[in-house]
């Protein structure tokens, strides 16, 4: 019998059944010593070339366990390294410790002040904020109260890749100037000048992974929509971040992995809110269509002449896109205004809104202002999750510059719905050419993550072929199939951008794959892995 000590059985199934089929003891003793056939004897977990002692994990949100748009307890209890540290504590691991939050809340306060709010959860339809589900809470985790380290895990949700290495990151007093990192700030504690990656290497590793470096450098310029306001972090500046980062853990001896970046515009933030959202059976827009094809009419002839693609014709059978800004256009304002000033027309145009004559000028300027760079969306557009909650709203900012123009209050509100009468900003889409400038800077941040992976002979994650596939057929892990759809896919949490506490088990097992294939350890064959079943895709509101 004590061949049987240090064994493990896949086709529980089948032995569960022979159980059933045992009369006496004599069958059971039997069956002890005669397992079913479909039983596999799985191999003796052994580490290879790899030292898991003192495992230590850098990187970002990912790293971190940040999921449903916040930090909280139980998702850091799933991250990613935290799986990952279970399976080696079966083979040497020590303990793991991660600077975990006060709650399940989520969220942050400094000095009791909120910062940032609480996590989202499931409303039914889609993604809402906590509060709105169960109430008012109080945030736990406060910055003047930081947690006690040292700690294993230093994945700070928003870091760029050169910010891991920046002095000052997290430092509290650099908070309000923008120099500073919230959740970088928690795990300073008395050295709070010190950079991420010397706090990690003052910990001496042993083994490392390095996560998503370089994700946070794109997805700032894409979750803005490529305006200006968060650029892409050059690939000479990430090339030396990461030849800095990867030379200071490996200083000491250490081994890794380190994963490479996925295609960020496949995850849900930017898959989710469809081009042509404007339905006609919708009664709040459906009724309008016939005035907004009266009011583009006076328009369309001046596109046909520029670019026929410009033309923004509504349907009233089928769904119809938004019109939007694209700043890659010529801008003919110019060329509207004199066209429509023009037209002996115009003026009868403008008075079926109430106008007189002498208003023609005023409103030929302001259409050609407003249209000047506009078309209507296509497929190729992609959208960011937050406009969802603009399209067809009335944006009173521009109601007030309208009046102060001298449009009556009706009127102007007309002239101000979003994704309709007005072009939706650049903020909101994402148009053809920026998403070619993140998908260039990904490829050029892939290919240094690959070659410095394979000069300091670290695993390298491909996990930007598990999102592709997932973003296409899905990726099966265990008895699911998961995709990047927004709640039902089962990989994408409820932000759209992160893992669910099931899509970072996945990750944890691309991790032990490549290890494996690396360093001559056994972690899949030995069956030492994330089961799918233990990790779930959606965490309970009442959850706290």
């Amino acid at each position: 019998m004590k061949t049987f000590k240090n064994l493990k059985y896949i086709g529980l199934l089948a032995i569960a059944i022979g159980f059933t089929a045992c009369n006496d003891e004599e069958d059971y003793e039997q069956f002890l010593e005669e397992p079913p056939v479909d039983a596999v004897t799985l191999p003796t977990l052994n580490a290879g070339s790899a030292d898991f002692s003192n495992y230590i994990a850098v990187g970002a949100s990912f790293t971190a366990g940040f999921t449903d748009g916040g930090l909280f307890m139980a998702g850091q209890e799933n991250s990613f390294p935290n799986t990952l540290a279970k399976q080696f504590s079966n083979i040497g691991g020590g303990t793991f410790t991660q600077p975990l939050t006060a709650d399940n809340y989520g969220g942050l306060t400094v000095g009791g002040s909120r910062i940032q709010n609480p996590r989202l959860v499931f409303g039914g339809a889609g993604p809402v904020s906590l509060e709105s589900v169960i109430g008012s809470v109080t945030v736990g985790t406060d910055l003047l109260s930081p947690p006690t380290g040292p700690f294993n895990n230093f994945g700070v949700p928003g870091a760029k890749s050169f910010h891991l290495i920046a002095p000052g990151y997290g430092n509290l007093a650099n908070l309000s100037a923008g120099l500073a990192n919230p959740y970088a700030v928690r795990l300073t504690a008395a050295t709070p000048d010190a950079s991420m990656v010397q706090l990690a290497v003052a910990q001496n590793p042993s083994f490392f992974t390095l996560s998503e470096i370089g994700g946070n450098d794109v997805l700032g310029y894409a979750t803005t929509g490529g305006d200006g306001t968060n650029l892409i972090t050059p690939t000479a500046t990430f090339d030396f971040a990461l030849t800095t980062i990867v030379t200071s853990l490996t200083s000491n001896g250490a081994k890794g992995a380190i994963g490479n970046l996925p295609d960020i515009t496949s995850l849900a933030h930017f898959t989710t809110v469809p081009h042509n959202p404007l339905d006609p059976s919708n009664p709040s827009f459906g009724p309008q269509i016939p005035l907004l094809n009266s009011i583009f009419g006076a328009l369309n002839p001046i596109f046909n002449a520029v670019d026929p693609a410009r033309a923004i014709v509504f349907s009233e059978t089928e769904a119809s896109a938004v019109v939007i800004k694209d700043e890659t256009l010529t801008d003919i304002s110019g060329v509207i205004a004199a066209q429509l000033n023009a037209s002996p027309t115009f003026p009868a145009f403008i008075a079926q809104f109430g106008l007189p004559p002498a208003a023609a000028p005023l409103v030929a300027n302001l259409l050609g202002t407003t249209y000047g760079q506009t078309r209507q969306a296509t497929q190729e557009d992609l959208f960011v999750l937050p406009s969802s909650s603009i399209i067809g709203t009335v944006n009173t900012a521009n109601v007030v510059i309208l009046m102060g123009q001298g449009l009556p209050q009706a009127l102007a509100g007309q002239f101000s719905v979003e994704g309709v009468t007005l072009p939706l900003e650049d903020k909101w889409v994402l148009l053809p050419s920026e998403q070619q400038e993140i998908a260039t800077a990904t490829n050029a941040f892939n290919a240094s993550i690959a070659s410095i992976a394979s000069s300091n002979g670290l695993a390298l994650v491909d996990l930007n072929t598990i999102l592709s596939q997932a973003a296409s057929a899905g990726v099966q892990f265990d008895d699911y199939n998961l995709s990047t759809g927004l709640v039902t896919g089962g990989l994408i949490s409820l932000d759209g951008i992160h893992l669910t506490a099931r899509g970072y088990a996945l990750m944890s097992n691309a991790f032990l794959d490549a290890i494996d294939t690396t360093y001559g350890s056994n972690f899949i064959a030995s069956g030492n892995v994330a089961k799918a079943e233990d990790f779930g895709i959606a965490y309970s509101p009442l959850l706290q």
